[in-house]
């Protein structure tokens, strides 16, 4: 299949100031800012966090190392592009971060996200809290379907996956900055991506690409402004940006954002047999990294719910700044489901096992002696067997130093 799109770029400082108090943006985008056109089939979007420049170089590399090498390996765009292409990709971004760790990158990291148009469909990565959605409009809000929505790798959102904090505990979380996943350089473990790939793109749909600074309004985040937004009750493309760059325009954080409406799909026989949507869920578990802040000493925040605050420090002064990676909640691991079996017919009762030997003959002396030292225990009274023992040895080398006296005083 070939797809006809048009493509929009959201690209804000927000809030965000650096140490100089000047507009400070961490966010990075492929293709650049305002440089992306309908023909373009790879876009990335990643979200810096480390403080100073070191965000913004995290998330310049990644974007740049991923570009490079889908180009390479793919350099049909409108081609295939196998899953493991996505995933040496993501490792080159990997190396691209630890040829730039110095001292003064130190703790730095990003989010990534990407979106990957080919002949099969879509294919969709994902590590961290930035998001993409995959949206077919319906007339109205409550007609909008979103198809897809990648899982934030994030405290706040392992907690409520996991029943730790209600839906509206999330909202008012004091941690929202703690992510789960990013990538960071020289990782002794590097993080694993989420993947989604789909081949059920139709005429009409929309895939969003947005940082986290975009979701801070309540009603984009866990509302259903975002299906508003995409919904035939706006009226066209431009207005979708106007009002969503609105609507976030004095949010605290950077805010990030590609909106790729499919106007058509060509179908021309390349594709082939249709796969099932698929989801590679990794078995990474991260250790607990901190992400060096713009502060010299960050503040301890008071402990958030349910969560040992051993396992992270997050700032509050402003929680938009810097975030935390921090281990991720264990899931709980899938049961096997239990197949109930037949009961067998007329089974035989179990059988005991065979007796001990009874027969004299084939007890040892030290059996017999044994059981005649407890009977004799049991007639004097003595019930604990040790203690039996004890005066049976005291008794015998009192009966062996008299023995030995008796001697020495017979010869002596």
């Amino acid at each position: 299949m070939k797809f006809i799109i048009k493509a929009y770029s959201i690209w804000e400082y927000g809030q965000r100031k650096d140490s100089h108090g000047n507009p400070h943006q961490e966010d990075s985008l492929y293709p650049a800012f305002g440089q992306q056109t309908d023909s373009d089939r790879l876009f990335v979007l990643c979200d810096g966090m480390g403080g100073h420049s070191a965000g913004e170089v995290a998330s310049a590399e990644v974007c740049k190392a991923m570009s490079r090498f889908i180009h390479a390996n793919c350099p049909d765009a409108e081609g295939d592009c196998p899953m493991f292409v996505v995933i040496d990709a993501i490792s080159a971004a990997f190396d691209a971060l630890d040829s730039h760790h110095s001292l003064g990158t130190r703790g730095m990291g990003t989010t990534m996200t990407m979106l990957k148009l080919h002949s099969h469909g879509a294919t969709i990565a994902h590590i961290g809290d930035s998001r993409v959605y995959h949206i077919r409009p319906g007339q109205t809000a409550a007609d909008t379907i979103v198809l897809h929505k990648t899982e934030d790798h994030s405290l706040v959102n392992d907690l409520l996956r996991h029943g730790k904090i209600s839906e509206e505990e999330a909202r008012t979380f004091p941690h929202k900055n703690i992510i789960t996943r990013a990538m960071q350089p020289m990782l002794d473990e590097r993080p694993e991506a989420e993947i989604y790939r789909t081949d059920d793109v139709r005429p009409g749909d929309y895939f969003y690409l947005c940082s986290d600074g975009m979701l801070e309004q309540d009603d984009m985040n866990y509302g259903n402004g975002l299906q508003h937004v995409f919904s035939a009750e706006m009226a066209s493309d431009p207005d979708r940006v106007a009002f969503l760059r609105g609507a976030t325009c004095n949010n605290r954080d950077n805010h990030t954002a590609f909106i790729v409406h499919i106007l058509d799909v060509i179908h021309d026989g390349s594709e082939q047999k249709p796969e099932e949507p698929q989801v590679e869920i990794s078995e990474y578990e991260p250790e607990p990294v901190e992400v060096i802040p713009d502060e010299d000493e960050p503040a301890t925040p008071t402990n958030p719910p349910a969560i040992n605050p051993a396992h992270f420090r997050a700032l509050q002064d402003d929680p938009t700044i810097t975030q935390v990676v921090a281990p991720s909640p264990q899931p709980p691991q899938p049961q096997r489901p239990v197949v109930p079996q037949p009961a067998p017919q007329d089974a035989p009762a179990p059988t005991a096992p065979p007796a001990e030997p009874t027969n004299a003959d084939e007890r040892s002396s030290f059996d017999n002696f044994s059981d005649e030292l407890d009977s004799m225990l049991k007639n004097l009274g003595i019930r604990d067997r040790r203690l039996g023992a004890m005066i049976f040895s005291l008794i015998a080398v009192a009966i062996v130093i008299i023995i030995i006296c008796l001697i020495l005083f017979r010869f002596g």
